[in-house]
């Protein structure tokens, strides 16, 4: 059986805690550039931090879509972002959405980069939904935590053209941490509705070893909180560890609220927390329209 390269099954691993509908993932590039303190790839891509285009990737993207069920999502992207700033040049992640809008594909495009907005004369035309991660208002402590993304308020902006050009767009409010971010969950709701966003998936944040040391590092005084509720009264589940579920509860709750308020549908990103989405797709795919 042929297999596919460079777009390939979405979840591989099987998590019983991800909740998104059976999709692909494509990542036009290997690594990313943003250097979020809390980022998981790390774990498990070698120099993760380095971005770096992928060689010859469309056509390996023209081969693997001969392969794939057309009727599912492609994610663009889960890895790396798909709007690094080298990208403003190679136009990488811009190819590949003009070969997914000529084989009318639908796509979810997942960015902390207002660079998204270049590609709204593409992204108007096709079956897509753009996911914008935001995971504070303040400036200053979004430099610290994702030193290298653009800041909140040009994600925002971006929100809002292609928002305002007819595109879906929803929030990514994630990842949730404890005395570092959680205190602006509402508010962070409440300006992605005003710039057009529809739909919002939380969840909060689960460390790995090296996402915990850069944290650690970072906010020493917020770990030394964070400690027991992650390492003595949270859980271990695969790589990651888990803050207790009634921490859990109560932070996606308060986000569920606030969308709630905003008229906004929800959903928390594998935290196999019972009754507190809204019964959609949790990725925002729902929002397809075509």
């Amino acid at each position: 059986m042929n297999r596919t390269d460079v777009i390939q099954e979405f979840d591989p691993w099987n998590d019983p805690l991800c909740t998104c509908p059976k999709k692909y993932g494509l990542n036009p590039y290997t690594g990313c550039e943003h250097g979020c303190l809390y980022c998981y790839i790390t774990s498990y891509i070698p120099r993760a931090f380095e971005c770096r285009p992928k060689r010859n990737l469309i056509a390996r993207a023209e081969h693997d879509l001969k392969l794939i069920d057309r009727s599912r999502v492609i994610s663009i992207a889960n890895s790396s972002d798909p709007y690094p700033p080298m990208e403003e040049k190679l136009k990488l992640t811009r190819s590949c959405l003009e070969l997914l809008a000529r084989e009318n594909c639908k796509v979810q495009v997942i960015t902390k980069s207002d660079l998204v907005a270049r590609d709204l004369d593409l992204l108007s035309n096709m079956l897509c939904v753009v996911s914008f991660t935001v995971t504070t208002l303040n400036s200053e402590l979004s430099r610290r935590l994702e030193p290298n993304a653009p800041l909140p308020a040009q994600r925002l902006k971006a929100m809002k053209r292609l928002a305002d050009a007819g595109i879906p767009v929803t929030l990514r409010l994630d990842p949730v941490i404890p005395h570092l971010n959680d205190d602006e969950v509402v508010e962070v709701v409440r300006a992605a509705s005003s710039h057009g966003a529809s739909h919002v998936t939380s969840s909060t944040f689960k460390p790995r070893r090296d996402s915990w040391r850069r944290i650690q590092k970072a906010f020493p005084e917020v770990a030394t909180k964070l400690w027991p509720l992650y390492f003595k009264l949270g859980q271990r589940h695969h790589n990651s560890w888990y803050l207790p579920s009634k921490v859990r509860q109560r932070l996606m709750d308060e986000v569920r609220r606030a969308c709630e308020e905003e008229d906004l549908t929800f959903a928390p990103c594998r935290e196999g927390l019972a009754r507190i989405g809204t019964g959609i797709n949790c990725d925002g795919s729902h929002l397809f329209s075509g």
